[in-house]
């Protein structure tokens, strides 16, 4: 067994026992399985699945009924406990602290073991059935049970091309799940490709992945290569690397693979729970039962997300374990997900960030509040006064490089960009928002914001769709020496 909580959920329990007691909880007691992440947001979860901003503990429940399996939920619900397993995650996200991280992860390509854990017990054929799995249904509106930390990874056997991320997964019945594939997904194109040549799409799906892998899955391919990746201090230089080598590098060690039981492709070798199988041309809807497709289940940003009809369908081919496995969950809106996704979305936005010889990005945060993905506050340091001009044109490459950032908020590098505070401190006494307020309408919507609908700007005087917008709460460049702060203490780093 590793010792690396990087690259094991059961390493990364290990430490979180031994050095912080405190924020492991383990229920024992009979708890039905559909009450579990009820039990959880009302008990543990922050915002936005509850009204209250909290770190989340991870949480055992070890007494579902009809299940040997405990669930597993908050596990990365606290910042500092996240960056303590990954010791190759920079301080700041940044384009000059990512590029040593590029090029720890072109020299740690993962490597496939004998003899995995994750293979320890093994159900192929007539012998799957997911519904021995405690898969949770969060609430009573459901579609059904869902699984919700499942990462697909699946590979293009033309041009070699991979694609690893975590999908919401509809259990349909013993062997089968709807897969939902945001457009754009790399395993949509591979799909796609697959079904034109006239094949299936072989995958393996990892639940109870390492930390690592968990946070670099939701990395932005488009920006880890072929193509330019940003420098440090220059024009960009021509680096490429997938998301398994990125994980490594965030562990400081390779990551582990175990060769495909009934399928060619590799499965995490650390896993809890490994499902193998294929997606061909079979549809179903978001649905059980033959009902209409209604909601699907509770979404990141706090509210329920809507089911969809004719998803694509995995068919499963075998189901394999480590002895006494974990099931991992989340609930779906919570500091848990809110962080997975705003570690991962500072990443790609400043791999993604070109050069400009007046204005450096010093630092990026995703905020709990947009649910990790709709609030980036970007702090910035400017060399000149060229820079106070060149903030729109900043804030809009964002806008259009990342299609669910809703709102980016620019401040000076003294603003603690993790601190919701320092950032409303910023708000407040750098910028006025009728004159400092910048919008884009021709930058779509995010779809998942109720904000952003047709019906919802019925209900307000300007009777449109509102575009993306970006606040500047910088300091002007001839006035820093006049209003800085009175305290000129460093912005702390997170954890």
């Amino acid at each position: 067994m590793t010792g690396n909580p990087g690259l094991s959920v059961r390493a990364a329990l290990a430490q979180l026992r031994a050095q912080e007691p405190e924020a492991l909880h383990e229920y024992t007691e009979p708890m039905p399985v559909a009450e579990v992440a009820a039990h959880f947001a009302a008990a543990h979860a922050g915002v936005p699945a509850v009204g209250i901003s909290r770190s989340e503990p991870a949480v055992l429940y070890r007494g579902v009924k009809g299940f040997q399996l405990p669930v597993l939920l908050g596990l990365y619900g606290d910042a500092a406990r996240l960056r303590r397993w990954l010791p190759g995650l920079p301080d700041r996200a940044a384009p000059d602290t990512v590029v040593p991280l590029l090029a720890a992860a072109a020299r740690t390509a993962p490597r496939e073991v004998p003899d995995a854990p994750c293979r320890a017990v093994a159900a192929v054929g007539d012998e799957v059935d997911l519904r021995r799995l405690p898969v949770l249904t969060s609430t009573p509106r459901d579609a059904g049970p869902y699984l919700t930390t499942a990462l697909i990874r699946a590979e293009d056997p033309v041009t070699g091309e991979t694609a690893l991320s975590c999908h919401r997964m509809l259990v349909l019945d013993r062997s089968r799940l709807t897969v939902w594939m945001v457009p754009g997904r790399k395993l949509g194109e591979l799909h796609r490709r697959a079904l034109e040549r006239g094949d299936r799409l072989p995958v393996s799906v990892s639940i109870g992945v390492p930390p690592a892998v968990m946070v670099a899955s939701a990395v932005n391919t488009a920006f880890l290569g072929p193509g330019d990746a940003p420098s440090a201090d220059g024009p960009p230089v021509e680096l490429s690397v997938d998301k398994l080598a990125l994980a490594g590098a965030l562990a400081g060690e390779a990551i582990e693979l175990s060769p495909g039981l009934t399928q060619p492709v590799p499965a995490l070798a650390q896993a809890e729970i490994v499902i193998e199988g294929h997606l061909d041309d079979q549809v179903a809807d978001e649905a059980l039962d033959g009902a209409e497709p209604g909601l699907s289940l509770p979404e990141f940003l706090g509210y329920d997300g809507r089911a969809r009809s004719g998803l694509p369908v995995l068919t499963v081919t075998a189901v394999t374990t480590r002895h006494d496995p974990l099931y991992q969950a989340v609930v779906g809106p919570g500091r848990e997900q809110s962080y997975l996704l705003g570690t991962a979305g500072a990443l790609s936005v400043a791999l993604s960030l070109p050069h400009h010889p007046d204005l450096a990005v010093h630092d990026l945060h995703f905020a709990a509040a947009g649910g990790g993905m709709l609030l980036l506050t970007v702090a910035v340091r400017k060399a000149s006064a060229a820079g106070d001009t060149a903030l729109p044109g900043l804030a809009r490459e964002i806008l259009r490089r990342h299609p669910f950032v809703k709102t980016v908020v620019l401040t000076d590098e003294d603003i603690a960009v993790s601190c919701t505070e320092d950032v409303l401190w910023a708000m407040t006494t750098r910028s006025n928002l009728a004159a400092d307020c910048t919008e884009w309408t021709d930058l779509g919507p995010v779809p998942m914001d109720p904000s952003q609908t047709e019906a919802w700007a019925e209900h307000r005087a300007a009777g449109r769709i509102p575009g993306r917008v970006a606040l500047d709460a910088t300091t002007p460049f001839a006035l820093r020496e006049t209003t800085g702060r009175s305290f000129a203490v460093p912005a702390p780093r997170p954890g």
